[in-house]
């Protein structure tokens, strides 16, 4: 892609208005039981780290987003932003689609190379969308059984509907999963880049800052945050395509890979006698939160999951 078309239209449902068929993720579907799996959570850090490698987003998290200052306040308004368009119902999910469109909307600029960027350019909107989908799969196959094909097919065609939701049109989606892998595959390969957003992140990760909560002192925070940046950077590290490992400069060796496969191990065995309604729970109640606290609008507080 040339550097002006990084700047071109933005897309989205300028009249505020959806398609009737475009629907969030239905009650018990695939989508539903495995995208908040306790599990995915695991390796989130890798999917912000190749979200801000693409070129338009890493600029537009550069110079718009407070990250470095309030990773943790920025991590639960994303991770509460994703558990309503996929957990909230579809008014909950439309409503928020519209609010992430308007948010991104002025995000805009030229990033240090001299290209041009808008946030909302479907290349990297769907990049960012396109993490999102990938994430839960391979966090599920290395930390559980994973899905079946046929799962991950419909799996696919529930998330691909989130993407409409969001405002990505059809053109933009592939229409399966193997045509879905070729696309991520070829992003990886052509379009991600070492940036100061993928610094930060790692640099996040290899220091985590102390939650602002004051029942956390400093004393109990410091060798939590080192165990907890150790097995951050080990999955996250792991679990990154080999050619951006290597294009970021990051050390992998067969010692940590027995690491990784060894954690993998442990939680798969925690995670074993877990009821699955229980491992999507946080999601859950991170998106009732999202749509019933103080504030809200009243036209989204259904029950987690109705359609209207």
């Amino acid at each position: 892609m040339d550097t002006a078309a990084a700047s071109g239209t933005p897309f989205g449902h300028a009249a505020g208005h959806l398609p009737a068929q475009v629907r969030s993720p239905r009650r018990g579907g695939v989508a539903w039981r495995h995208f908040g799996d306790t599990r995915a959570f695991l390796t989130s850090p890798q999917l912000l780290l190749l979200q801000v490698a693409h070129p338009v987003v890493g600029a537009g998290v550069a110079a718009h987003s407070n990250f470095r200052a309030e990773p943790w306040q920025r991590l639960l308004r994303t991770v509460g932003s994703l558990g309503t368009v996929v957990y909230g119902g579809q008014a909950a999910a439309t409503a928020e689609a519209r609010r992430l469109i308007e948010v991104h909307r002025e995000m805009k600029g030229t990033d240090a190379q001299g290209r041009r960027y808008h946030a909302l350019h479907p290349e990297a909107y769907h990049w960012v969308h396109a993490t999102l989908v990938r994430g839960p799969v391979d966090a599920l196959r290395l930390f559980g059984p994973g899905l079946t094909a046929e799962e991950t097919e419909e799996y696919y065609r529930e998330m691909r509907d989130v993407g409409r939701v969001w405002g990505l049109k059809d053109h933009h989606l592939p229409p399966d999963w193997a045509s879905f892998c070729a696309y991520y595959d070829r992003v990886v390969a052509e379009r991600l880049e070492l940036n100061d957003s993928v610094r930060d992140v790692l640099a996040e990760l290899a220091r985590p800052q102390k939650p602002p909560v004051w029942w956390v002192p400093a004393v109990l925070w410091r060798p939590f945050a080192a165990l907890a940046a150790h097995y951050a950077l080990l999955v996250t590290i792991g679990v990154l395509p080999p050619v951006l490992r290597e294009r970021f400069g990051l050390a992998w060796t067969d010692r940590r890979q027995r690491r990784l496969r060894r954690f993998a191990r442990v939680v798969r065995c925690l995670m074993a006698p877990v009821p699955p309604p229980l491992r999507i729970a946080p999601a859950l109640f991170l998106a009732y939160w999202n749509t019933h606290r103080p504030g809200t609008d009243p036209r989204t507080r259904r029950p987690l999951g109705a359609a209207v």
